[in-house]
């Protein structure tokens, strides 16, 4: 009887253990998590916030007895060595694990900035359900709340504040709001729609030290001092994988992985936002911490730890972000190539901008603000490496037309992502 271990209860994490009883009714799976709760999802913490949902509401199965009926151990731990000769996991509390194949599933860890008076009563990060609590009690209806960071994340979190009724001002070290997301014109355009919502938001700022006081007080980079009833920490996420320093696993920004999921290490596998996957459309291996990778790498990892194989196609990048109710997407290469051509057309009275990017012939990502319909067309576009001929100068010269390239260019190559898809989005 094989012994899979699953480092990580997420949703990489759950995936898998229930891919792996699928196809491997016999098998032992233990799920090791380092949160006491249920497995749940991070990305439903903010309509907790809101009160559209309690905290059984963020758990990824809700059905009672859910684990115990597949079978899936579950273990409370935060894993802190893996041995790969012994195979074996050591726990933070001493006790070990030992694996005959090891899923590593362990997700991202917000970054705590060195900042002076970052662990005082009242600052928080906004990322496990104990962070909710916490905001909870602070975040009242008037409440004065700091919150570092603008990135996807920080918008997120800035919404269900803002559905909150507090007063929110928004540090940023960038030069616009989701800089790691969008361009110029693009973030520029988010902030001043936030600052219309009454939103305070100041970017090129950092928070240089927060000192103990009633209330909190934040000295920022622009010699503002900011009072706060709560500050929240939202300065970007890193892959939880400190814990590999040492075990011959290789890692670069994340663990690194072949198309299979494997690691360097035969039989020891990755899968989520800690995996440093290949991607196919643009030849190199990244990490790309969104919930849809996260499941397709979890199902071909555990398909190949019972022996099935499986093969990951490649690494969707894409990000779709309400923002107090502007829409806004990013796909791809959005940041565009050396020798490339990038186009960009921008409408402030309708708050709206596209902003594309081409090497060769082809659309290699995009940005959009303000848009709702037919935006899977530039995924099309973006992921099935279509090759768009005279489209190219129709959208050089005219980026709104991205629908009509779609349907002129893709319906006739391989690897479009199919027009009824599309018109769902």
């Amino acid at each position: 009887m094989t012994h899979h271990v699953i480092l990580g209860a997420g949703p990489a994490g759950v995936i898998a253990a229930e891919t792996i009883r699928k196809h491997a009714p016999a098998d032992r799976i233990t799920l090791v998590g380092d949160e006491p709760e249920p497995p749940y999802s991070r990305m439903a913490i903010p309509y907790l916030l809101i009160g559209q949902i309690g905290e059984p509401g963020t758990y990824l199965r809700k059905a009672p007895g859910h684990y115990e009926a597949l079978r899936i151990e579950r273990v409370h731990g935060r894993a802190s060595a893996v041995d790969v000769q012994a195979r074996t996991v050591r726990l933070a509390d001493g006790a070990t694990l030992s694996f005959d194949q090891l899923l590593i599933a362990t997700g991202s860890q917000p970054v705590k900035p060195p900042i002076h008076g970052i662990s005082l009563p009242g600052v928080h990060h906004c990322w496990t359900l104990a962070d909710a609590r916490a905001i909870l009690q602070r975040a009242t209806p008037g409440a004065r709340v700091l919150q570092l960071g603008a990135g996807f994340i920080g918008c997120i979190i800035m919404e269900a504040l803002k559905q909150r009724g507090v007063q929110l001002t928004v540090v940023e070290m960038g030069d616009r709001m989701v800089p790691r997301m969008m361009g110029p014109a693009a973030g520029g355009m988010i902030r001043r729609w936030c600052e219309r919502q009454g939103v305070r938001v100041l970017t090129g700022t950092r928070i240089e030290a927060i000192e103990h006081a009633a209330p909190l007080q934040a000295r920022l980079s622009n010699g503002e001092r900011v009072a706060a009833d709560l500050v929240i920490i939202a300065a970007g996420v890193r892959p939880a994988i400190g814990f590999l320093e040492g075990s011959g696993i290789r890692c670069l920004q994340g663990v690194l992985t072949d198309e299979r999921m494997q690691t360097s290490v035969p039989g020891i596998y990755a899968a989520g936002d800690c995996a440093e996957a290949f991607d196919e459309i643009t030849g190199r291996t990244l990490v790309s911490a969104i919930q849809p990778n996260a499941a397709e790498q979890a199902r071909v990892a555990a398909l190949n730890m019972v022996g099935r194989p499986a093969r990951l196609r490649g690494v969707t990048q894409i990000n779709v972000l309400d923002t107090l109710g502007l829409i806004s997407t990013s796909f791809g290469q959005w940041q565009g190539v050396p020798g490339g051509e990038r186009v960009e057309w921008v409408d402030e009275r309708q708050n709206r901008v596209i902003s594309l990017a081409f090497d060769g012939d082809r659309l290699i990502g995009s940005n959009t603000v303000g848009w709702t319909e037919h935006v899977g067309a530039l995924r099309g576009l973006v992921e099935g490496r279509v090759r768009l001929g005279p489209w190219k100068e129709t959208l050089r010269r005219d980026p709104t037309q991205f629908m009509a390239a779609y349907l002129a260019s893709a319906q006739g190559q391989a690897g479009w992502c199919g027009a009824a898809d599309v018109r769902r989005r």
